[in-house]
């Protein structure tokens, strides 16, 4: 697989009830390739998993982490606006999504998507013939 399978989508601006927009930044991936699939490590410190969605539609993989603000108090003055995570990829055919795993670690977000069976590579046994 080539890196021009996979291509990367990186907008997203949200409105809230109040008209100001929810603030997204692209987390820093690395994405590695075996023989058996690709692996995922998106750096999304200050998240936990009840923050973070991760999903794959119609070949495309959303990683998305929401932001909150957990001050007491009402906000009078804000320079400070906490930043969620938002970051697409449109994934290759040859990837299968229903058996990708994911698992966060230290604000490190890992994700596992094995390849089909047919798109892996296969060793031919060779025999002998006496």
């Amino acid at each position: 697989m080539t890196d021009k399978n996979l291509t990367v989508q990186n907008e997203k601006s949200l409105a809230t009830g109040d008209n100001l927009r929810e603030r997204y930044v692209a987390p820093a991936v690395d994405i590695f390739e075996t023989d058996e699939g690709l692996t995922f490590m998106a750096d999304v410190p200050g998240m936990s998993k009840d923050d973070l969605r991760v999903d794959i539609n119609n070949g495309i993989l959303t990683i998305e982490g929401r932001a909150g603000s957990e001050t007491p108090g009402k906000r009078i003055y804000s320079e400070f606006a906490p930043a969620g995570y938002y970051r697409q990829f449109h994934l290759p055919e040859l990837l299968d999504g229903d058996k990708a795993q994911a698992e966060l670690q230290a604000g490190v977000l890992t994700l596992h998507l094995p390849k089909v069976e047919a798109a892996r590579p296969k060793r031919i046994e060779i025999k002998t013939i006496h």
